[in-house]
């Protein structure tokens, strides 16, 4: 009896925490926020409020295209004057329930209203799924699509690095596009492992991919960061080397939907002259 206890009681607490950590993939993303101060700011230009968000993982159960839609609600809540996505609009998870077009995936998109615009990376699931169909999809979102590219938005230079993940970035060439335009810049990747080797002069990296872990257990963390550095550039920010590097755990899954200490959320992001002083999580 008291073994047929122990396991009624284990199998009780195993259940609990499942419907814990579906709760959590599905609750409404936490608004992190920071400021960041870049060199080169031009003079009397006020400060241009980002939004990143990042790993949306379109699927069934927990992201169906009508939770996004909420989700970008909260967005234009928020009043961002530009919308970054980093990557990943779909999942293929092997436990999905439902799998959407990437059409499907993009729609509510086409709703985000920032005044400067939405820009977008592909991460790995898009590369996996189809990434002619997704760019398809996010420009007739009006959603501009950066592979290695760079683009003006106000007094800012987007620099778009297509996915580290499955090896389509190329630093070099999306560098070369920041250079031809005058402006203070900052780099939008699917993953932050590419971090280290942006140049100085580049002060501000936005990233995604890492989902924070997804999974961190008490004492042990993250099971996995899908980084080559681990959690060093796994979550939230890092300042080093005198660059930035902003990391979100995204708001969607990837392989199951559960999350466990490490919520979804999205970043706001207030960029200006260097009298900001920085701070976040």
């Amino acid at each position: 009896m008291t073994l047929y206890r122990s396991f009624l009681f284990l199998l009780l607490v195993g259940l609990a925490l499942l419907a814990w950590s579906y709760r959590t993939a599905v609750s409404d993303p936490i608004v992190r926020e920071a400021e960041v101060a870049l060199a080169g700011w031009p003079p009397g230009v006020p400060p241009v409020r980002a939004l990143l968000v990042s790993d949306i993982h379109v699927a069934g159960p927990d992201m169906p295209p009508s939770r996004l839609e909420r989700i970008v609600e909260q967005i234009n809540g928020l009043r961002p004057d530009l919308v970054l996505i980093a990557g990943d609009l779909v999942s293929d998870k092997l436990w999905s329930t439902r799998a959407y077009t990437l059409t499907e995936a993009v729609e509510p998109l086409a709703r985000l209203r920032p005044r400067l615009g939405v820009f977008a990376v592909l991460g790995n699931h898009d590369h996996w799924r189809d990434a002619g169909e997704a760019r398809r999809a996010l420009e007739a979102a009006g959603i501009a699509v950066l592979d290695n590219e760079a683009a003006r938005a106000g007094p800012l230079v987007i620099g778009g690095l297509d996915d580290a993940f499955t090896g389509r970035h190329d630093m070099p060439a999306t560098m070369t596009a920041m250079e031809r335009m005058e402006g203070p810049g900052l780099l939008l990747s699917h993953s932050p492992d590419p971090f280290p080797s942006v140049p100085p002069a580049t002060g501000l990296m936005l990233a995604g991919h890492t989902h924070c872990g997804q999974i961190r257990l008490p004492l042990v963390g993250a099971l996995s960061t899908m980084s080559e550095h681990g959690d060093r550039y796994a979550c939230g920010r890092i300042d080093e080397a005198g660059k930035s590097l902003i990391v979100t755990a995204g708001i969607g899954t990837s392989l199951l939907p559960l999350r466990l200490g490490a919520r979804p959320d999205m970043w706001l992001v207030e960029i200006g002259p260097e009298r900001l002083r920085p701070h976040g999580r």
